[in-house]
C-alpha cells in the first residue's frame, strides 16, 4: 500500500449540530474532493465515527463535555454532505468507530492493513482534539509512514488552538501543508 487518507470525525454533530461550529462546514468540498482522488488513485481510505451511546453523560468525557452529540443511529452520527456521498462512492472505505479522542489500538489491529503505507494525510475535526489524537495512534500503528495533516481540511472551534495544534504536530515530525 502506498498512501492512506484518513478523515477524522466530519460527522453532523461537529459540522453543524451539537458542537458544530461555522469554520467546519468550509472543509466539505475539499474533504470529498480529497476522498474521491484518494479512491481513484487506489488509496486506502479510512474515516473515524465518533460513536457514543445513550449512557455518554456518565463517561469520564461527557463528565467534561456535557454536551450529547454523535449518538450511534442519530443523524448527528452520520458523515456530513459530500464527503458522506464521497465516502458512499468508495465502497472500500474503512470505518473506524472510537469512543474517545482517537482510535484504539484495538481498532486499529482489526480493521486496518497490516501492511504500512508510505503516507498518511489526516484531515478532518476538531483539531485540537481528534486529529492530534489520531495523529498519534496512526503514527505509533505505522512509525514509518510519513504523517500529514492538511492545514487547510482541518478546523477547530478556536483558530487560536487549530494553529498551536498544527505548531505541535510539526514538532512530532509530522508534515503541515
Amino acid at each position: 500500500m502506498k498512501n492512506m487518507l484518513v478523515v477524522v470525525d466530519y460527522q453532523e454533530d461537529f459540522v453543524d449540530g451539537a458542537l458544530g461550529f461555522p469554520d467546519a462546514k468550509d472543509l466539505d468540498t475539499g474533504i470529498a474532493a480529497l476522498v474521491d482522488e484518494a479512491t481513484t488513485a487506489g488509496d486506502t481510505v479510512v474515516y473515524t465515527m465518533d460513536s457514543h451511546g445513550g449512557d455518554y453523560l456518565d463517561t469520564r468525557e461527557g463528565k467534561v463535555l456535557p454536551v450529547p452529540h454523535c449518538i450511534v443511529g442519530t443523524h448527528g452520527w452520520k458523515l456530513y454532505g459530500e464527503t458522506s456521498l464521497a465516502m458512499e462512492r468508495n465502497s472500500n472505505a474503512i470505518p473506524l468507530a472510537k469512543t474517545t479522542f482517537g482510535v484504539s489500538p484495538k481498532t486499529m489491529e482489526h480493521s486496518l492493513p497490516m501492511e504500512a503505507p508510505e503516507t498518511i494525510t489526516i484531515v478532518g475535526l476538531v483539531t485540537n482534539m481528534c486529529v492530534i489524537s489520531n495523529v498519534c495512534t496512526f503514527q505509533a500503528k505505522y512509525p514509518d509512514a510519513q504523517i500529514i495533516v492538511r492545514h487547510d481540511l482541518c478546523a477547530s472551534f478556536n483558530n487560536e488552538l487549530h494553529d498551536k495544534t498544527m505548531d505541535i504536530l510539526k514538532g512530532l515530525q509530522v508534515k503541515v501543508i
